[in-house]
């Protein structure tokens, strides 16, 4: 297939995700400006980049490169396939700076406990710091975890950068999640269900059961980008 046919899709992708040029970039660990100029054909639509966008967002390669079979790729059962868009980090405790510079926003929240709205997980008054390394989307917002339900991959007082979708109908299915519900917040991983209006949340450990919840439950979603595991840091329970 052509270049102009490769950036066809990538225009098609971009509108599918709702969002703009610059946060697709973003989104994929790509200057937007060179972004910009692939799109615009002045840079070809190399291997590298096509590699990116395959496993940063769960995109069909075959789709990309020849415009057959479904945008996004199945998801497969087994953790390595389902998480693999996921950076797992370990960072010394001083990564996390006091005051808010560049990086993302580390809250002193335990965004599975309590049952604040979003309103109030994200204010001004429970940043701690924030953390500026290459892999870790400044967009994103830094929380902690607690409890076993996702381990071996995310273990009882990690952190996770987590980033908002916008529009929850755009669901990476089998991908990580931090779900908001009226009264209760998870991280699962969010599975397909028969049932159009419904969906399966899924814990990583075998001991915990599926749960299955209606798709107008889900009051805000986030898509775990990175796991960051910091040793003697002391967080805030809400």
């Amino acid at each position: 297939m052509s270049n102009d046919d490769k950036i066809i899709r990538i225009k098609a992708l971009i509108d599918d995700q709702g969002i703009t040029q610059s946060e697709f970039a973003k989104r994929i660990a790509i200057d937007a400006s060179n972004f910009s100029k692939h799109l615009t054909g002045k840079l070809p639509i190399s291997d590298s980049l096509i590699n990116k966008i395959v496993v940063e967002l769960g995109v069909s390669k075959e789709w990309l490169c020849s415009g057959n079979g479904p945008m996004y790729a199945s998801t497969s059962s087994t953790t390595n396939d389902v998480h693999n868009h996921i950076r797992t980090l370990t960072l010394p405790s001083g990564a996390i700076v006091p005051e808010v510079r560049n990086g993302a926003k580390v809250y002193g929240l335990d965004v599975t406990a309590g049952n604040l709205g979003r309103d109030r997980m994200f204010t001004d008054d429970l940043v701690i710091g924030s953390i500026d390394v290459p892999f870790i989307n400044p967009d994103c917002s830094i929380v902690k975890v607690s409890g076993d339900s996702m381990k071996p991959v995310i273990n009882n007082g990690d952190m996770i950068a987590i980033r908002e979708i916008k529009n929850p109908n755009l669901i990476f299915w089998g991908q990580i999640y931090v779900v908001l519900l009226e009264d209760y917040r998870m991280v699962k991983y969010v599975r397909k269900h028969e049932n159009p209006d419904r969906v399966i949340l899924r814990s990583e450990n075998k001991e915990y059961d599926d749960i299955e919840i209606e798709k107008r439950d889900i009051c805000d979603l986030f898509i775990v980008e990175n796991i960051i595991r910091i040793d003697n840091l002391s967080l805030i329970h809400i």
